[in-house]
């Protein structure tokens, strides 16, 4: 609360995540970050990464990355994975539950909008995506980090 009130809110949260102040049985899954460090290695490959920050929100952004680097499917299948140690819908997915585990923490929409608003059509898909990734569902975690706003706000 005293780092939130006097130096940011969001420094308080990397602070409460990692030292892990809300202790649980499920060590510091749901604290971590899901993204690993873009590659660089492959210029093809980082132009989709690039790419796929901006607009992991589209339909088929796995499909649309394949045609964005020129590759046959087949090819860009492989050096995807081989560049960056994920298939691209595994990354898709991570760069759409990092930009969900930053809305539940800082504002109110609901969950189901919240997975519209990253690119999810089916809610239930989200929910169980969120909980298998993340270790805990998408409202447990609103509770979690959403805590210190909250208090922040009543000030």
């Amino acid at each position: 609360y005293l780092i939130a009130r006097f130096v940011s809110l969001k420094e308080a949260m990397q602070v409460a995540k990692v030292y892990m102040l809300q202790w649980h049985d499920m060590g510091q899954q749901p604290f971590a970050a899901l993204m690993r460090f873009r590659q660089t290695d492959d210029a093809v490959i980082n132009r989709c990464q690039k790419w796929a920050e901006g607009n992991y929100r589209t339909p088929s952004p796995v499909a649309a990355m394949t045609k964005l680097s020129g590759l046959s499917e087949r090819s860009f299948v492989r050096r995807f994975a081989k560049a960056t140690a994920m298939k691209a819908i595994d990354y898709i997915h991570a760069l759409r539950l990092e930009q969900a585990k930053q809305m539940l923490e800082t504002g109110d929409l609901p969950v189901e909008a919240v997975a519209s608003e990253v690119g999810y059509e089916d809610a239930s898909f989200f929910g169980r995506l969120f909980r298998r990734k993340v270790g805990v569902t998408p409202a447990q975690y609103r509770i979690r980090f959403g805590a210190l706003r909250r208090a922040l706000s009543r000030d």
